[in-house]
């Protein structure tokens, strides 16, 4: 469904990225895991079209998406659900909805969605005419990826989706991943979560200062010697980025 072909971003002298190549499979889970500023994050907005690479290729069903503009990706297909959210708290819930659907025409379908959805999350529905800063930060994340579904995407790219959140909506979040990828959706997740990551994913990238250190299903990443002590030590939960991601 999408390959990444030796990508390179720069963000003025510092390389980024520095020939990342990967692979995501219609169905799958696949998970970016590294410390912060190894090109997780940067890796994600190049798909999307927000980070423009220097080099490299990225095709998405055969169509390269290099120079295409974020909407015209969405219109494709992808659906980026950044780091922090990046809800409008003062829109309303179901404004922020629609504002997922705004590459969309078809009303119909539109409202059906809508419904769909608040359904699949209740608490959406329940506060649809509320300002979306009055929800909780589980809440937040819930509607950042519902208003991504919007799209109606074929691949969701999800940024730290745990980030900031108690251990319980933790939980509740990876649970929510398994159950969008059982509803058809195909999923490329970065996550600082390591542990709930590789209990998650079919595959996973190990990144490196802008470069795959090591790929594979989660059985062979955990049992490759330098994953803890060299680019992961023993962090247990998520964490912001530290820069340029």
């Amino acid at each position: 469904m999408l390959v990444v072909e030796d990508l390179h971003v720069r963000y003025g002298a510092i390389n980024a990225l520095n020939g990342i190549s990967l692979r995501v499979e219609e169905g799958e889970i696949v998970g970016l895991i590294g410390v912060n500023g190894a090109g997780k994050s940067t890796t994600l907005g190049s798909v999307a079209g927000i980070v423009r690479p220097w080099r490299g290729a990225i095709r998405f069903r055969d169509v390269s998406l290099l120079g295409q503009p974020p909407e015209a990706i969405v219109r494709r297909g992808i659906a980026l659900v950044p780091e922090g959210r990046r809800i409008f708290p003062g829109l309303t819930v179901e404004e922020n909805l629609r504002l997922g659907a705004a590459v969309r025409k078809d009303r119909a379908e539109i409202q059906r969605d809508m419904e769909r959805w608040c359904a699949f999350f209740p608490i959406l529905g329940e506060r649809l005419r509320r300002p979306a800063g009055t929800l909780s930060g589980g809440q937040q994340q819930m509607l950042a990826i519902a208003r991504a579904l919007m799209a109606r995407p074929a691949l969701m790219m999800l940024d730290e989706p745990s980030l900031g959140l108690s251990p319980k909506l933790v939980d509740d979040v990876f649970a929510l991943i398994g159950e969008l990828r059982d509803l058809g959706t195909t999923i490329l997740l970065v996550e600082q979560n390591v542990e709930k990551t590789l209990a998650l994913v079919d595959r996973a990238y190990l990144l490196n200062a802008g470069r795959v250190e090591f790929a594979g299903p989660p059985r062979t990443l955990r049992e490759h010697a330098d994953i803890e002590s060299a680019y992961l030590g023993r962090h247990n939960g998520p964490g912001p980025e530290a820069g340029p991601g």
